[in-house]
């Protein structure tokens, strides 16, 4: 490329190509720190039980407090553990605990990992747990039971302990009778078969979904 000189030149330098001055600063991403272990983590244990297996899948995370005696003082999960009598899904399940594991000890947002789980389906199909909700693989209620934890201890919005829900469970057990979820329609939203009908409305007693608004 040419380029004009119109003033006087009075001196000149010749620069080498190895010339530091001639390289261009180099864009430094920071990565934040990997969260460290304490030696004793507070958690919590969640129990899956599917009807495709005779044995429970048992659910362990536990959780690092971060910035400790602090306004921003929280928690949120360094590990995650599942055990079983069952040794057939063995091998994923290690994988998906590691995995798990390390996207947790990297902070940030991890809130992904719970559509992405929930998105899993079994080719041999799906299966209605307790209550009458459709889980599409035991993967998607790996997902749900993260989600429950991560609701559970504020970094994602939920109904968990939701009082407006419970007070509709209450009327539909009133009006409906102890077993009115068993008799529900599903759920377009959360899939669960507990759509009931209260006042003239169809409401879902597992998500809360009301087509009244």
């Amino acid at each position: 490329m040419n380029i004009k000189i119109d003033n006087k030149i009075t001196a000149y330098e010749v620069k080498k190509e190895n010339d530091d001055s001639n390289k261009e600063e180099a864009t430094v991403h920071h990565i934040a720190p990997l969260l460290e272990r304490d030696d004793i983590l507070e958690g919590s244990t969640y129990k899956i039980k599917t009807p495709n297996s005779d044995h429970a899948m048992y659910i362990t995370i536990n959780d690092v407090v971060v910035n400790h005696g602090t306004p921003d003082e929280h928690r949120r999960p360094f590990e995650i553990f599942i055990n079983s009598k069952n040794m057939e899904h063995f091998m994923w399940i290690v994988a998906l605990t590691r995995i798990t594991s390390a996207i947790f000890r990297k902070g940030g947002d991890i809130t992904f990992l719970v559509e992405e789980l929930k998105a899993v389906f079994d080719p041999r199909g799906g299966y209605y747990k307790r209550g009458g909700k459709y889980m599409p693989s035991i993967v998607a209620e790996i997902g749900e039971v993260i989600q429950q934890h991560l609701i559970s201890i504020g970094m994602m919005e939920g109904q968990l302990n939701n009082a407006e829900l419970q007070a509709k469970r209450h009327e539909a057990e009133e009006k409906l009778g102890s077993d009115a979820i068993a008799k529900g329609n599903q759920c377009d939203k959360c899939g669960a078969m507990a759509v009931v009908r209260l006042d003239n409305c169809n409401c879902c007693l597992e998500c809360g979904d009301s087509k009244c608004g």
